[in-house]
């Protein structure tokens, strides 16, 4: 396959949704701890280890800002994401467009009784 496929690190944190809301999040711009847990109903802690998942698989980064840790988003983690998941759909599109030629075919053929496509 011409594209690397992301690390299952990368599908386990975007499988929860709690962590694809903090990504949202951090796709407005950075954040601290406090800031991310704020629009949730868990604690601090609990966000904490979302974000160590994430950061884990590589979606986000800490900077260290004096007293701050603000977390910001990694997007060309994200853009790998994408583009493998992109070139995946176009993989089926194609075989999903070669089988209705077939079936296109065999609709026309007129050697083939119709009850016989059924």
């Amino acid at each position: 396959m011409p594209f690397d496929i992301p690390q299952d690190a990368t599908f386990t944190a975007l499988a929860d949704p709690t962590r694809r809301a903090i990504l949202a999040r951090l796709a407005e711009g950075q954040a601290t701890v406090a800031e991310l847990a704020d629009p949730f109903q868990i604690s601090q802690p609990a966000i904490s280890r979302h974000l160590r998942v994430l950061e884990k698989a590589g979606l986000i980064s800490t900077r260290i800002d004096a007293q701050r840790r603000p977390r910001q988003l990694n997007p060309q983690a994200l853009a790998q994401v994408a583009t493998w998941l992109t070139h995946l759909a176009a993989r089926y599109e194609a075989q999903y467009q070669r089988l209705d030629a077939v079936l296109e075919d065999l609709q026309s053929d007129p050697t083939i009784p119709e009850g016989d496509m059924k």
